[in-house]
């Protein structure tokens, strides 16, 4: 197998500042954390998530779970066909097992990873040790290393403690679009202790404090950081978006230059662009969001 190092990552990621009047109007300043830039193919937190597993899974296949549309599973199959590592991905919805592939899972399987779908009641409970071992069974998979849902488990979390460290001193407030909460968990324990870490969840049910806190608790034997969460600004649940919000995100790269990812990226700046209208950051503060991927395909 190939070395990580081989790959060549840009680290620490760019930090690019950008002049918008919605932000220069309310005093701030915006950067724009550019860990899409990280790898070609694995882009921004999948790096830093995937990059501690892959060490750990020393040569052996890898199986990690995602919906149909998962970010994490494309980037755990790129990892697979550049190292030369089998993947396997167990896909929730098992009635997606006869239709075709959509380009997202086409993607996954052109990079060589076998894909095995199960139902959504099983795949709920696949945090379960009698049901994971009955999936992986299922899978041919029972000797494989495991790795959960959106990379996220407490190597990945300290994995992303370097997000934070790298920013320590250059923002006061670090915004980032969470899914599973591992980013904002490991982002907000290397940040310097006058700054705060801010998560924008692009799911719906407010259930990402206690799993963010459980996190840094695996992860570091406690919380770590100042960090909150908004949870106004998902737009309906994963994978959904809005016309306001593909017109926000269309303006934002024509104003900048800089693609905008729909499902996390456009809903994290949407909502930063909202709260500074709503006055939430003090005049004077720099705010600094975490680009975190980059448009599929």
């Amino acid at each position: 197998m190939t070395g990580l190092d081989t790959l060549r990552p840009r680290l620490p990621s760019p930090l690019q500042e950008v002049s918008d009047p919605r932000f220069a109007r309310r005093g701030l300043r915006l950067l724009l954390k550019r860990d899409d830039l990280i790898h070609p193919e694995l882009v921004g937190n999948k790096w830093r998530k995937l990059a501690p597993n892959l060490t750990a899974a020393a040569g052996r296949a890898v199986v990690t779970f995602g919906g149909a549309y998962s970010n994490h599973l494309r980037a755990t199959a790129a990892a697979g066909r550049l190292l030369g590592l089998p993947t396997v991905g167990v896909v929730r919805g098992e009635e997606l097992a006869d239709r075709p592939l959509n380009p997202s899972l086409a993607r996954c399987a052109d990079d060589g990873m076998r894909l095995h779908f199960v139902d959504r009641s099983t795949y709920r409970r696949k945090a379960e040790p009698d049901v994971l071992a009955r999936v992986l069974r299922a899978a041919d998979a029972a000797e494989a290393y495991v790795v959960p849902e959106g990379g996220s488990n407490p190597l990945a979390v300290r994995g992303c403690r370097a997000l934070g460290e790298e920013l320590a001193g250059r923002a006061d407030v670090v915004a980032v679009a969470c899914g599973t909460g591992g980013t904002l968990a490991g982002l907000a324990a290397g940040l310097a202790p006058d700054q705060r870490a801010l998560g924008i969840p692009v799911l719906r049910g407010g259930f990402l404090t206690a799993d963010t806190r459980a996190l840094q608790h695996q992860a570091f034997g406690g919380t770590r950081g100042d960090w909150a969460l908004d949870d106004r600004f998902h737009f309906g649940g994963y994978a959904r978006t809005a016309p306001e919000l593909d017109a926000f995100a269309v303006d934002f790269e024509d104003r900048h230059g800089v693609p905008v990812e729909r499902l996390y990226v456009a809903k994290l700046l949407y909502g930063l662009t909202a709260l500074a209208e709503e006055g939430a950051f003090p005049r004077g503060a720099t705010l600094a969001a975490v680009v975190t991927g980059r448009p599929f395909p």
